[in-house]
């Protein structure tokens, strides 16, 4: 039937996207567990311990795989993958993070021969911009931070600033899903469900305890707890 043949074609196609990404991220693994040897070993005797670039017979792959094969110096990398969005985050400057962009264009197109569009591939700062990823908006932000320093007879302060990795926990959008939920109107405000009123007491507030645990573990991640407080204001 032409059911069961499309419901095959997706599985089909999902196990090829499932083969690729595992192969990419494969790659990734490799060269960060590399990263450590890359700051006392020259480029010629690294690139001999490489075997995947070997599947490659295309000779520009290959020069400019030795080009851009400096960027990995950077030990602080990580890389998460959720629902088909992809993050890569390192401790760098704006060159270093074009670089990355550069390469992952490069490596789709010459590796898993895909034209891939730069214009997808966005690089923000964390420290101007926030990042919403898995129910979190983070960021960095610099923290004043004031030092008393005391001499024989003076006493000076020394006004500097740290930077502080801030995780929190998006309001509007959780209110937004316990909105749709039927648990608050869209500003917030509790309402009744009806489906629950043949339940007792005690089992209507065991399950909004059961609610409000799961989120509150989620979520105690967040340095700010005012929202926390006001999702079980809403529960």
């Amino acid at each position: 039937s032409s059911f069961s043949f499309s419901k095959r074609n997706q599985r089909f196609f999902l196990f090829l996207y499932n083969f690729h990404v595992s192969e990419c991220e494969s790659i990734f693994v490799f060269l960060r567990t590399q990263s450590s040897h890359l700051r006392s070993i020259s480029f010629e005797t690294f690139l001999e311990r490489i075997s995947f670039y070997k599947k490659i017979e295309l000779e520009v792959f290959t020069k400019s795989f030795k080009a851009i094969l400096w960027v990995f110096k950077e030990p602080f990398l990580h890389y998460v993958r959720y629902r088909g969005k992809v993050i890569l985050a390192s401790k760098g400057t704006s060159f270093l993070m074009n670089k990355w962009k550069y390469y992952l264009v490069r490596f789709w197109q010459c590796y898993f021969y895909i034209w891939s569009q730069p214009i997808r591939i966005h690089i923000n700062q964390l420290s101007n911009h926030s990042l919403d990823f898995l129910g979190y908006l983070s960021s960095v932000r610099l923290k004043p931070l004031m030092v008393r320093s005391q001499m024989i007879e003076n006493a000076f302060l020394i006004e500097t600033a740290s930077k502080k990795f801030d995780t929190l926990m998006p309001i509007t959008p959780m209110i937004g899903s316990l909105s749709k939920a039927k648990f608050c109107n869209v500003i917030g405000h509790p309402i009744s469900k009806p489906v629950w009123a043949a339940l007792s007491d005690s089992d209507i507030i065991e399950r909004f305890a059961h609610i409000y645990r799961n989120i509150s573990h989620y979520h105690s991640g967040s340095l700010k707890k005012m929202s926390l407080y006001r999702i079980k204001y809403i529960l």
